[in-house]
């Protein structure tokens, strides 16, 4: 299979990888919450890891396709794009925040890592599940005629 084959099927890659940080972001908040920092670390890790293939999917799938018009009309059209708008946003904001936060996890500063977190957490996962949103208004519920 080459990569042109592939491309069709990255969005339901996209959206699954999504979904599989999401999980992991949740668990990880859960971890530390119960005090279990390695399994708190190992998540994080994972949704760090996670999110990362899918922006480089992502990336790749965009060079490929373009622009991908919503073909939903009426009053879906302004919550779609109410929806797009927050997380294109959020998703440039999200990138230095995650960095800023892990680079204080690695250097064990204690105190300034759980501050940051506490912001980059909620917007991360919102991040991750209103891309999966988007996804199903923009690939299954209304899908484009290609």
């Amino acid at each position: 299979m080459t990569l042109d084959e592939v491309v069709p099927y990255l969005p339901h890659f996209q959206a699954m990888l999504n979904t599989t940080a999401a999980i992991f972001l949740g668990a990880g908040y859960r971890f530390i919450r119960a005090s279990r920092r390695e399994a708190h670390r190992l998540c994080m890790i994972m949704a760090l890891v996670i999110s990362s293939v899918f922006m480089l999917s992502y990336l790749y799938y965009h060079s490929q396709v373009g622009y991908m018009p919503f073909v939903g009309q009426g009053v879906i059209r302004p919550v779609y794009f109410t929806l797009l708008a927050s997380h294109v946003i959020l998703a440039a904001v999200i990138v230095p925040l995650v960095l800023t936060t892990v680079i204080f996890a690695i250097r064990g500063n204690l105190i300034r890592h759980p501050k940051i977190a506490r912001l980059t957490l909620p917007l991360w996962f919102y991040v991750s599940v209103s891309g999966v949103i988007i996804y199903i208004l923009g690939f299954h519920i209304y899908t484009p005629t290609i």
